[in-house]
């Protein structure tokens, strides 16, 4: 089956079409930029692994995925003959709330849900949206799934997932820890479990997806138990930009003394923190750690800080699973940065985690056991795979169509 999974950003669209037949084979691979600007583009891989931009000036959501198809169904670029080739499309949605906790197929009442999650990720969820009614628009009869960043923390429990809030803002206002990253979560829990043959239903897992943005997950029995983010995805671990867990008295200081309003605020937490704010040079944890070496005190502090709080939080999803079988890195960092892997674990060796210091320095982006014989705990890198997660999600569903 040929799945088009689209993930629709404010100002992009992202796509991969994946044959899921056997090991889900990406046929084509690319996005579009800049949208809503004069300067809008297309980047996508050819068949030889050569990129090539395609400027496309001032356009739409709908002309952005106009280009996209266009570009799959090109006599020269294209790998399909025309639009009938693609039996389902999946999309990536951001925030799902209480709504859901699994995969949906789209249909008229799936996409109000979606809607009623707006005031809970205005940033994300109108942007998904536009997305799948571009989709509806230009290939009406094909199905669309719905896959949410939310629905695998829908297993938590009330302990971990309420805030000490008054509970009426729970109740009226749907207030509370929902956590994201959840399909990154699920596929690593699940890959790594495959990759070392075991039994994920015996396994205590805290999974670190950390990059730019960045979560670290407790899964119990292949269930989320406890997630870093929260509300939204400013909650948890030091990001590249985001702030993560802050004393929220230190935010109605700030707004109080600096007169913030409550966007300006958002853009400081949101865009100005994080690894960015406390080095004062770049969200790039590449440049970070060349800004290290060269001996920046800043960006020493920054790593420090962004290597502590994955520690802490591993530190204390083991405590709460009552033990820790495997540790799993993904995302950019977790998959490329040797020393951050390294700096995390040094001190966990109380924990019985003790990595191949040589072995992990060779790795980057490739599916790893880094962990000694010795050691107690598994430590993992699984690259994660998000789209091919939400091809099988939708080929699952449109398969009983």
């Amino acid at each position: 089956m040929k799945i088009l999974v689209i993930n629709s950003g404010s100002s992009s669209v992202k796509y991969k079409l994946i044959d899921t037949d056997g090991e889900g084979r990406v046929l084509a691979e690319g996005g579009v930029e800049k949208i809503g600007l004069p300067d809008g583009f297309l980047k996508f891989k050819r068949q030889d692994g050569s990129k090539e931009i395609v400027e496309l000036g001032h356009i739409n959501h709908q002309d952005a995925i106009k280009a996209i198809l266009n570009n799959l169904t090109d006599p020269k670029e294209g790998c399909i003959k025309d639009y009938s080739e693609i039996d389902a499309v999946g999309h990536r949605v951001v925030h799902g709330g209480e709504k859901f906790s699994e995969s949906v197929l789209i249909d008229e009442d799936v996409k109000n849900k979606i809607r009623e999650c707006y005031d809970i990720a205005p940033l994300h969820n109108p942007a998904n949206m536009t997305g799948i009614e571009a989709i509806t628009a230009l290939m009406p009869d094909v199905p669309q799934v719905g896959v949410f960043d939310t629905a695998f923390h829908q297993t938590m429990p009330a302990k971990s997932y309420m805030y000490a809030l008054p509970y009426k803002y729970y109740e009226e206002d749907g207030v509370r820890r929902y956590g994201f990253h959840g399909t990154s979560h699920r596929y690593v829990s699940a890959r790594v479990c495959e990759f070392l043959g075991v039994d994920i239903k015996k396994q205590k897992i805290v999974t670190c997806h950390v990059g730019n943005g960045g979560s670290i997950t407790a899964v119990d029995g292949g269930r989320s138990v406890d997630t870093s983010m929260g509300l939204t995805p400013v909650e948890g671990l030091m990001m590249g930009t985001r702030v993560g867990d802050v004393d929220p008295g230190a935010l109605t200081y700030l707004m109080t003394k600096h007169g913030l309003s409550a966007a300006e605020l958002q853009t400081v937490i949101n865009k100005e923190s994080g690894v960015l704010g406390v080095s004062g040079l770049s969200s790039d944890m590449r440049e970070i750690e060349a800004a290290v070496k060269a001996g920046d005190p800043r960006a020493t502090l920054a790593l420090d800080m962004y290597e502590q709080r994955i520690i802490k939080y591993i530190g204390a999803y083991a405590a709460e699973m009552g033990g820790l079988d495997i540790i799993v890195f993904t995302g950019g960092v977790g998959e490329n940065q040797t020393g951050v892997r390294e700096n995390v674990c040094a001190p966990l060796k109380f924990m019985g985690v003790e990595i191949d210091k040589e072995l992990n320095a060779r790795i980057r982006g490739e599916e790893t056991l880094i962990s000694t014989p010795q050691s107690r705990v598994k430590v993992c890198i699984i690259p994660t795979d998000e789209e091919l997660m939400i091809a099988r999600d939708t080929e699952a569903i449109v398969s009983k169509l």
